[in-house]
């Protein structure tokens, strides 16, 4: 069965890709990811302090904040901040963009300093998490790079490469990398973050509208590996040492 996707993009294709770095204010690094319409801004931050549970093990800690900007999503969002309490969403991915990135980087090799990554979703057109982490790992592997040749850290910190990608069932056909259309009406919504090793980091994954076959869910890993392969042979290039740059690359 084949699905027509909106965007004519075949199942198993992930949306146009476009990297551009350094792009933001005052911050080690930043990227703006933009996969398809969704557009993320990741950037990285180093502050010479720890959290009172990590001092003293003379290591360092990583920790994330997500937010939607207001006017990310055809109905605006109210700001956190006037709202005094943080949405429970946002709290949700952003620990697991800061738990995604610890599992890539040794901290003890990173002394007792913290790093800092901030995501806002400039536009909201699904996958604003998996996009953030990806985000997040090209930016911080730039901000790498940045404190190596500071001389901040003696040596990289970065022990494998991130990415992270969507996959779901419409109209019963397995797809890769869900626009917010498709994840609407997704009978089953899928995240994966995977490393270029080959390992898995972390799957979150839900029966919206039924429960799913261990046979469907197989399709479904082998549609994230495709889709993070996609990503990985896209950003080689970038993301060799030295060769950070903005990029345009297009999947057709």
């Amino acid at each position: 069965m084949n699905v027509q996707r909106i965007d004519g993009r075949k199942f198993d294709q992930i949306r146009n890709l476009k990297i551009s770095y350094d792009c933001f204010g005052f911050s080690d690094s930043s990227v703006l990811l933009e996969l398809g319409k969704t557009k993320v801004l990741c950037c990285v931050t180093l502050e010479n302090n720890v959290p009172q549970f990590v001092k003293g093990k003379n290591e360092g800690w990583i920790t994330a904040e997500y937010a939607l900007l207001p006017t990310s999503t055809l109905q605006r969002n109210s700001r956190e901040s006037s709202s005094f309490k943080r949405n429970s969403r946002s709290v949700e991915i952003s620990r697991l963009i800061g738990r995604s990135l610890r599992t890539i980087v040794n901290l003890t090799k990173l002394g007792e300093k913290t790093i800092n990554i901030d995501c806002d979703v400039l536009q909201a057109d699904g996958g604003t998490r998996t996009a953030c982490i990806t985000g997040s790992f090209l930016a911080l592997k730039k901000a790498e790079l940045k404190w190596l040749s500071q001389g901040i850290i003696n040596e990289p910190i970065l022990i494998d490469e991130i990415a992270s990608i969507s996959t779901g069932i419409y109209s019963g056909q397995p797809l890769l990398d869900l626009n917010f259309e498709e994840d609407k009406l997704a009978e089953i919504d899928f995240n994966f973050v995977l490393t270029k090793s080959g390992k898995i980091i972390e799957i979150q994954g839900t029966g919206e509208k039924r429960p799913i076959s261990w046979n469907e869910f197989e399709q479904l890993k082998l549609l994230a590996e495709s889709g993070v392969n996609q990503i990985f042979s896209s950003l080689d290039d970038n993301i060799a040492i030295g060769k950070l740059k903005d990029s345009n690359v297009i999947r057709t």
